[in-house]
């Protein structure tokens, strides 16, 4: 099986972290630290380590705080869904 490094990337793949601001089960759980970092850090850090194979990668959010911690890990979030579009 060939490394990832030597794999071609496909022509266009866009991967979107969805990261809502409302939560139910657990508030506010995508910023909450987790062994020192922001949860949604560990899904950033992963997708930015993909970017071999992937074409570009967004952050998908209607939270203003969520925007800036996932731009300060390195994220492109290009705007914030509006609030019709972060319901259930």
């Amino acid at each position: 099986m060939a490394q990832a490094d030597s794999i071609k990337r496909p022509s266009k793949i866009l991967a979107v972290i969805p990261a809502r601001g409302g939560s139910k089960g657990v508030a506010r759980k995508n910023i909450r630290p987790v062994c020192g970092k922001p949860l949604i850090a560990y899904t950033i850090e992963t997708a930015l380590a993909a970017r071999n194979l992937l074409h570009r990668s967004i952050v998908s959010t209607d939270d203003p705080e969520i925007k800036a911690i996932a731009c300060e890990y390195g994220a492109d979030v290009p705007f914030l869904r509006p609030p019709e579009l972060a319901g259930d």
